[in-house]
């Protein structure tokens, strides 16, 4: 028996559309690896914010497996992919309320840990915390 679909593209969809409902901007926090396609320029600490209302992006596609947007960084226009599985929250600027999501192990991009057979990975530091940006 499955465990079925994850709700967290629904939940995602769910308050980006209660950020838009209520006039609110909706903010997306991204843990980044190479699967994200972001401005890196703009990554502090593997992580970033989007601004992902709809006077920020064009043709957003929220699907269960992939955010895709196009947006504008420093006036350069730039294609935006974020993997569901990076996403870590989805709040309001306004006033921080929304959902944060535990860190997902994501999948290292040359495959090669670097960890000794026998070693046991670090546990995570607790609970993710966003911040609001301005």
């Amino acid at each position: 028996m499955s465990d079925g679909l994850s709700t967290k593209p629904y939940l995602v969809r769910a308050i980006y559309e209660w950020c838009a409902d209520s006039g609110f901007t909706p903010y997306l926090a991204v843990a980044v690896d190479h699967r994200a396609r972001v401005p890196m320029e703009f990554v502090k600490d593997g992580e970033i914010v989007l601004n992902i209302g709809a006077g920020a992006t064009r043709n957003l596609l929220m699907g269960n497996d992939m955010i895709e947007f196009s947006a504008r960084f420093s006036g350069t226009p730039r294609q935006i992919q974020v993997p569901l599985s990076n996403v870590i929250g989805i709040y309001a600027r306004e006033n921080g309320q929304g959902l944060s999501f535990a860190k997902e192990a994501l999948p290292d991009q040359s495959g090669d840990t670097g960890a000794e057979p026998g070693d046991e990975p670090s546990p995570p530091r607790g609970k993710p915390q966003l911040k609001v940006v301005k």
